[in-house]
């Protein structure tokens, strides 16, 4: 009789323990599963939402300063060498390696104008990709649309006493106010936002832009790598990632990430322990086999592999089993996680594999003590049994 066939034979007899110890391994192995496909899903959905909440890289023309000291008093300083950002820088950017990586662009032109008799700073910029840039905004009134309307900061609105439909007057050109944005707390507050192209021509700067946001998708590249790429690409340009918004993003996203594994942990401990119990006891139970497997010339590495294969099948089959289980959970609960309701299950074929191997690892760990404790097993206490 071949060694495997034994231990076949062996967990169909014992049904009952054979049944439980399954079930226990399938639970656990799914559970972890579930976890691990929910947070990945979910790491990969919030990053995306937060990387396309505001910029994390910003893109200024280089430029040299020199600070002026005149008997150890400062009086000012000096900029030279400055470069200027174009239009075409935008398609230099979109063509970077990591390309697939940049989600928003949103080129800006800031000018400094008279408005009713004060100096204040007229932002240029495509309203499209701002306002995906900046999904804080709330805008009385309408978004501009023609060339002619602008939408006007609070700051503006309320110290200046300026309304929806209103017009306004800038370097002898006639506007309207389309919409005010609400108190941001920002610099935004006191800008007066217009379309690109009529800054451009409003000012005299045809294809010119003063900086460029970039809002970047980190959760699966490093920035510092679209830094480096983005700089190649414009030479001229001053490249430079907000490490605090960086940061804080990717400490929110791992978060739920941290949790999943501490939680995978806890359950693959559980299953160890319930591996460990239920063979220990097997072997205890089953010591007048063991006896009787000796008396015919069985070997320590015999009832060592007999065990061995037991656990091995029963791994085997968990590990599916806790495969198809634990992503067919996640696919039906992450629906019901309502924030993270439009998105897609990320599942990864390799996975597979994976949960095979930790299943027949976290089994056959469990299982060596109680397999060499029945391959040592004295003859002379095993034959009191027969």
């Amino acid at each position: 009789m071949k060694l495997y066939t034994i231990s076949i034979q062996s967990l169909r007899r014992r049904k009952s323990r054979t049944a439980f110890l399954l079930f226990g391994l399938v639970l656990s192995i799914a559970l972890v599963i579930m976890l691990i496909t929910l947070s990945e899903s979910i790491n990969a959905s919030v990053s995306q939402k937060l990387d396309e909440f505001g910029a994390n890289i910003i893109v200024t023309p280089k430029s040299e300063q020199l600070l002026i000291n005149y008997g150890g008093m400062m009086i000012g300083d000096i900029s030279y060498n400055n470069s200027q950002l174009k239009e075409t820088d935008i398609a230099r950017i979109r063509s970077i390696k990591n390309s697939k990586n940049i989600s928003t662009i949103s080129p800006k032109l800031l000018e400094i104008a008279d408005v009713n008799g004060k100096k204040t700073i007229i932002a240029g910029i495509i309203f499209e990709n701002e306002l995906r840039l900046k999904k804080w905004w709330h805008i009385k009134g309408n978004i501009p649309e023609s060339k002619n309307q602008i939408l006007i900061g609070n700051n503006v609105s309320t110290h200046r006493q300026i309304n929806i439909n209103d017009t306004i007057k800038i370097k002898n050109e006639i506007f309207v106010v389309s919409g005010i944005l609400d108190n941001t707390g920002s610099q935004d507050d006191d800008f007066i936002f217009m379309n690109l192209s009529s800054a451009q021509k409003l000012f005299n700067k045809p294809g010119t832009i003063s900086l460029i946001e970039i809002s970047a998708l980190c959760y699966d590249c490093p920035i510092e790598e679209i830094v480096a790429q983005t700089s190649k690409a414009i030479p001229a340009a001053k490249v430079t990632p907000i490490k605090q918004t960086i940061e804080a993003r990717m400490s929110a996203v791992h978060s739920f990430e941290h949790f999943s594994i501490g939680i995978s942990m806890i359950i693959l401990v559980i299953s160890f322990l319930i591996v460990f119990i239920n063979v220990n006891a097997s072997v205890n139970e089953r010591t007048k086999e063991i006896g009787i497997f000796k008396s015919v010339g069985f070997r320590q590495i015999h009832i060592l592999k007999i065990i061995l294969f037991e656990i091995f099948i029963i791994s085997l089959i968990s590990g599916l089993a806790g495969y198809f289980i634990g992503t067919n959970s996640a696919k039906f609960l992450l629906p019901h996680l309502s924030m993270f309701a439009a998105n897609e299950l990320i599942i990864r074929p390799i996975l597979l594999w994976e949960t095979v191997l930790l299943s027949l690892i976290v089994s056959l760990l469990a299982c060596i003590y109680p397999a060499l404790k029945a391959a040592k097993l004295d003859p002379t206490v095993a034959f009191r049994y027969i």
